[in-house]
C-alpha cells in the first residue's frame, strides 16, 4: 500500500488527508515512482481550494512534480530501466494524475532521467519553475540580451527562475516584491536591480532604470488591477505576460487610449509542456543551466511528507524565498 494525499471537498489546509492507497500496476505509457520529494507549487492551492482553472474530481489526489526513483514500468515505455532516478514535470492534469505520495503512478512522457548527483530535494525543485520561465522568455524569443524584464512577485520559484533565466540569455532582470525583507536576497540571486513597492513608485523607477525606454516584457503572477501599472511599464512594442491569478479581484485589458501599442496575454506553462517538441527543447534548454551551474534551485524549506497540511500553511503565509519542499521518508 501507498501513502498518498487525497481530498473529499475543497477548503483549507485541514482537507488534506494522508491515506493508504493501493495505487496499483502501472499500465501502458505509465511509470510507477517511488517518490523521494515533492515540490510544492501555488496551483495546487488553488486545486484544493476550487479555485483552479478547472474543478477537482473528488475525491482528488494532487500535484504536479516530483523526484524520486522507477520502481515499475509499464507496457509501451521504453528508455527507462528500474531504479533509475528520475524528475517528474508537470505535464498532466491533477485530476488524471497527482504527485503528492510515497508512490505515485504518473505518465511516462512526464518523466525525465535525473543527474544521480542531483540530490531529489534540488531536482524537486526544478522543473515547475524553470520550465514557465524559460517558456516565457526563451521560446519565442520574447526577450533579447539587453532587454530589461520586469519580475513582479520575484522571491516566489518561478520568479527566482526567471531572474537567473534573464541573466543567462543577457537579459537585465529587475525584480519586485513588496516589503524590503526580501530586496537582498533577490539581488543576491542576481535581479539587476529590485524595486520595493511598497516604498518606491514603480513608474518612476522602471523609467530611471531603463532610462525612460521601459521594459520589453513585463513577466506577472498577480493579475488584478494593478497589470494596469505594469502596463505603463512596458515600451512600445513590449509584452505583459500575465502567468497567475494571486489577485482574485477582475484583471482590465489595458487599452490603447491609455498605453503604447503592447501586446497583453495569459500564459501558462502547459503551453510548453503539453508540446513534446516544445517539452523538449525546454528540458535541453535546463538540463544544460544544471550541468554548468546556471540552474540552482532555491529550497526555502522543507516538510515531512506527514505534514503536508502544515507546508500548505506555511505557503500560504507568502514569507518563502524559492521552493518549499516535501521529503518523503522511506
Amino acid at each position: 500500500m501507498a501513502k498518498v494525499v487525497q481530498f473529499d471537498k475543497t477548503g483549507g489546509p485541514e482537507v488534506l488527508e494522508l491515506r493508504e492507497v493501493d495505487v496499483g500496476a502501472p499500465g501502458p505509457g505509465e511509470l510507477l515512482i517511488e517518490v523521494h520529494a515533492i515540490g510544492l507549487n501555488r496551483a495546487e492551492i488553488m486545486y484544493r481550494e476550487g479555485a483552479y482553472f478547472y474543478p477537482p474530481l473528488l475525491p482528488s489526489s494532487l500535484g504536479y512534480e516530483a523526484a524520486g526513483q522507477v520502481e515499475a514500468i509499464g507496457d509501451d515505455v521504453s528508455g527507462f530501466a528500474v531504479g533509475d532516478p528520475v524528475s517528474v514535470l508537470p505535464t498532466f492534469l491533477q485530476t488524471e494524475y497527482g504527485t503528492y505520495g510515497d508512490h505515485v503512478l504518473v505518465p511516462a512522457a512526464a518523466v525525465v532521467a535525473r543527474p544521480p548527483d542531483l540530490a531529489p530535494e534540488k531536482a524537486a525543485a526544478v522543473w515547475m519553475a524553470h520550465l514557465t520561465a524559460y517558456g516565457a522568455l526563451v521560446e519565442e524569443d520574447r526577450t533579447r540580451p539587453g532587454d530589461h524584464v520586469l519580475i513582479t512577485a520575484a522571491s516566489g520559484s518561478v520568479g527566482l527562475a526567471a531572474i537567473r533565466t534573464a541573466q543567462r540569455i543577457g537579459a537585465v532582470p529587475i525584480a519586485t516584491t513588496r516589503t524590503p525583507d526580501k530586496k537582498e536576497r533577490l539581488l543576491e540571486a542576481g535581479a539587476s536591480h529590485v524595486i520595493v513597492t511598497d516604498d518606491e513608485n514603480l513608474d518612476d523607477r522602471i523609467r530611471d532604470i531603463t532610462e525612460g525606454g521601459g521594459v520589453q516584457l513585463a513577466f506577472d503572477p498577480v493579475a488584478g488591477p494593478q497589470v494596469d501599472t505594469l502596463a505603463k511599464a512596458v515600451s512600445p512594442g513590449g509584452q505583459l505576460l500575465v502567468y497567475g491569478a494571486l489577485d482574485p479581484r477582475p484583471t482590465p485589458l489595458p487599452n490603447a487610449k491609455s498605453f503604447p501599442a503592447l501586446s497583453t496575454r495569459t500564459y501558462a506553462v502547459f503551453e510548453i509542456t503539453t508540446d513534446p517538441a516544445r517539452l523538449a527543447r525546454g528540458v535541453a534548454f535546463v538540463n544544460a543551466g544544471l550541468a554548468t551551474g546556471a540552474v540552482t534551485p532555491t529550497i526555502d524549506t522543507t516538510f515531512d511528507l506527514a505534514d503536508i497540511a502544515d507546508a500548505h500553511r506555511y505557503m500560504e503565509g507568502n514569507s518563502q524565498i524559492g521552493k518549499i519542499v516535501i521529503t518523503v521518508p522511506h
